[in-house]
């Protein structure tokens, strides 16, 4: 699931308005729309102020690009 998608679905299971959850979260109404809407630079620790509400944080992922490859080049 990507990230967007579950603050989203995160905020309207708890019948949150963006402005209730950045007020909640300590950060900007823009903030959350660029959150939600996908943006693609944002500040881990703003997201982890947000994901923090909802019991969650950033970690690392793995992709599905193959890790030893990139490491031989």
């Amino acid at each position: 699931m990507k990230l967007q998608n579950f603050v989203r679905d995160k905020r309207k299971s708890l019948k949150m308005t963006q402005v209730d959850l950045s007020l909640k979260a300590g950060v900007g109404l823009r903030f959350i729309r660029e959150l939600e809407q996908g943006k693609e630079t944002l500040k881990v620790d703003k997201v982890n102020q947000v994901l923090d509400l909802f019991g969650y944080e950033l970690g690392p992922v793995l992709s599905d690009r193959n890790f030893e490859e990139d490491e031989k080049s």
